[in-house]
C-alpha cells in the first residue's frame, strides 16, 4: 500500500469515527443503525466492514478514538502555560459544563451519552469506557497533586478518592442536567468542586 492509499485508507476511517460520534452523542448507539451513519459520512456500505468488523467492533474503536482525543485535551488544559494548577483544573470543569450545556442540554460526552447503555451490551465497549474513564480520573489525581504540591489548592481526603469523587460528581450533574433540560447542577456541582478543593467562591 502506498503512501497516498494509506492516507486516504485513514482518513475514510477517520471520517466514519467522526460522523459516528457525532450522530452517536445525540441518540445513543442502540438507536443508531450502520446505514445512518454510512450515509452521513458519504461511505458505502461495503467499506464499512474493510475498516470494522462489526458494529461491536465500530462502537470499541469510536470509544478509543474519543478518549485519545479527550485525553490529549485534558493534558493541554493541565499544562496551560501563566496558570497555577487550581485555575487549570476549574478551566476543565468550566469546559466540561460548557460541552455538556449544548445540544439543548444534551451534550456531546460519550462517557455520559453511552455509559450506562453499552456497558451491559459490549463487554469489548464497557473495557473502553473503563480505560477512557480511568485514565481521565488518573490525570485529575496527577493535577490535584500537583496542586496540593504547589499550594494552589487543599484537600481533605487522599489524591485517588478526590480525583474519583470530583469525576462522579461531574457525571451525575450532566445525567441531571440532560433529565432537567436546564444547567442547575453545574451550578451545584461548581459550586461542591470549589470546596473539595478548598478554592474561595467566585
Amino acid at each position: 500500500m502506498n503512501t497516498r492509499t494509506a492516507s486516504d485508507s485513514t482518513d475514510v476511517r477517520r471520517n466514519i469515527l467522526s460522523t459516528g460520534q457525532r450522530i452517536m452523542a445525540a441518540k445513543g448507539f442502540s438507536a443508531v443503525g450502520l446505514n445512518e451513519i454510512l450515509l452521513a459520512a458519504g461511505v458505502p456500505k461495503g467499506s464499512f466492514y474493510h475498516y470494522f468488523g462489526s458494529k461491536d467492533a465500530f462502537g470499541e474503536a469510536l470509544l478509543e478514538a474519543y478518549f485519545e482525543d479527550y485525553l490529549a485535551q485534558i493534558d493541554a488544559t493541565f499544562s496551560e502555560p501563566g496558570l497555577d494548577m487550581a485555575q487549570r483544573l476549574m478551566n476543565y470543569w468550566k469546559s466540561w459544563q460548557a460541552a455538556q450545556s449544548s445540544f439543548e442540554c444534551q451534550g456531546k460526552c460519550l462517557a455520559v451519552k453511552l455509559g450506562a447503555e453499552v456497558a451491559d451490551l459490549s463487554e469489548a465497549m464497557r473495557l473502553s469506557l473503563k480505560r477512557g474513564t480511568a485514565g481521565i480520573v488518573a490525570r485529575l489525581a496527577g493535577a490535584i497533586e500537583a496542586g496540593v504540591a504547589e499550594g494552589s489548592l487543599a484537600i481533605d481526603s487522599d489524591v485517588e478518592t478526590t480525583a474519583n469523587s470530583l469525576y462522579q460528581l461531574w457525571l451525575g450533574a450532566s445525567i441531571m442536567v440532560k433529565i432537567g433540560r436546564n444547567t442547575q447542577p453545574f451550578d451545584w456541582a461548581l459550586s461542591s468542586t470549589r470546596q473539595l478543593l478548598h478554592l474561595s467562591p467566585e
